[in-house]
């Protein structure tokens, strides 16, 4: 399982972002280049249709690496109304870089790609905590790396991200909302697909940000 929350922030104030989630973490950041791929089972896999992602991370050495990982479904019900992040199972794997044509042997079909460039942050705040901020880019065909695209010019995703189980899964959405709630001058965060938009304060607490050089690790 994992808790998740996302939102969106204008690219001219990711600078101040990674400036306070330098503070925050006190952990250096890494690079993000992943290169995602979505695929959907065919209709003789079986009665429901399956989707999984194949996610190629482009800056490991000496060669990239590849992980797929398969999203199931959100928490429902009174409990999970009353949490302000999205509580959902996941399972993810390290794979060979034949993972895909195993797939495909499979009868899966690509559904969509995209490219994700960015920088992300790991580190234990109540739980194993990830951020990632970055921009999510297309490919005008299969597979044109080099030829990506922004979806959305001058907007950037930030996703944050912690794992979980069925038996610490509301301490961990507690450590997660409560460290949400020292970017909410930047972003607001929230269950995905419930975008708020982009946070009216963003500017006044960048330039702040911009002026002291940082935040203090807390």
């Amino acid at each position: 399982m994992e808790c998740v929350v996302q939102g969106i922030i204008e690219t001219q104030h990711v600078e101040a972002l990674e400036i306070l989630l330098q503070g925050l973490c006190g952990v250096q950041r890494e690079r993000l280049r992943v290169h995602e791929l979505t695929l959907k089972s065919v209709p003789n896999l079986g009665v429901v249709s399956s989707e999984v992602r194949l996610l190629c991370d482009l800056d490991q050495q000496p060669e990239p690496t590849w992980t797929v990982k398969h999203v199931g479904g959100a928490m429902r019900g009174a409990g999970a109304d009353q949490i302000s992040v999205l509580v959902r199972t996941m399972i993810e794997s390290k794979v060979s870089k034949n993972a895909l044509r195993m797939f495909y042997s499979l009868g899966y079909k690509l559904d969509h790609e995209l490219l994700k460039v960015g920088f992300a942050f790991h580190f234990q705040r109540g739980a194993h905590i990830s951020v990632s901020v970055s921009s999510v880019n297309k490919m005008p065909k299969i597979h044109a790396i080099d030829e990506a695209v922004p979806v959305t010019p001058g907007m950037q995703i930030v996703v944050v991200t912690a794992p979980a189980t069925p038996e610490n899964y509301s301490e961990v959405a507690a450590a997660v909302s409560s460290f949400c709630e020292f970017l909410a001058p930047l972003v607001h965060l929230s269950k995905p697909f419930v975008s708020m938009g982009v946070v009216p304060t963003a500017a006044a607490a960048a330039a702040s940000l911009m002026s002291d050089g940082g935040g203090t690790t807390l």
